[in-house]
């Protein structure tokens, strides 16, 4: 039998992401597991702006905040909760967090790009599927409603 003690689910703080947050959630409640959350931050890479002085510790800040916002909500539904923030390649740094505590289970959002913002953006979600070692969910996000006078055909 698959037993899901801990699970991880990476946030960056988007819509698709809480929604991964609630499903993970729920998840845990009926396996009685731990959950951590964490959120990957990255200096933005633009070649010709290398001169350019980033404000790192205030970037750090505000991530830490965000996802220590992110962590009290989920507190409230869930209390075994915990969180890490990390610098680096997303994909990259679940799969290192993955082995390194244990996880059985990662819930994560996907935006679904397709074409060439896939291509130019790549997709966190897509390499950490191919490169986990334990089973991966993804949640597209919430389901947009229909328009009126629309059917689903």
């Amino acid at each position: 039998m698959f037993a899901v003690k801990h699970i991880l689910v990476p946030t960056d703080f988007s819509e698709t992401s809480e929604s991964a947050l609630a499903a993970a959630v729920e998840i845990a409640r009926m396996f009685h597991a731990r959950l951590t959350l964490m959120h990957v931050w990255s200096v933005p890479n633009m070649g010709y702006a290398e001169g350019l002085n980033w404000p790192l510790a205030e970037m750090e800040k505000a991530a830490q905040t965000a996802l220590d916002e992110v962590q009290a909500r989920a507190r409230t539904m869930h209390v075994e909760t915990d969180s890490v923030l990390l610098i680096g390649a997303e994909s990259e740094r679940i799969v290192e967090l993955v082995k390194a505590r244990g996880i059985d289970l990662v819930v994560m959002g996907t935006h679904g790009r397709r074409g060439l913002s896939r291509v130019f953006l790549g997709s966190v979600a897509e390499k950490v599927v191919r490169l986990s070692p334990v089973p991966v969910l993804t949640i597209r996000g919430p389901l947009k409603a229909e328009p009126a006078g629309k059917s689903a055909s």
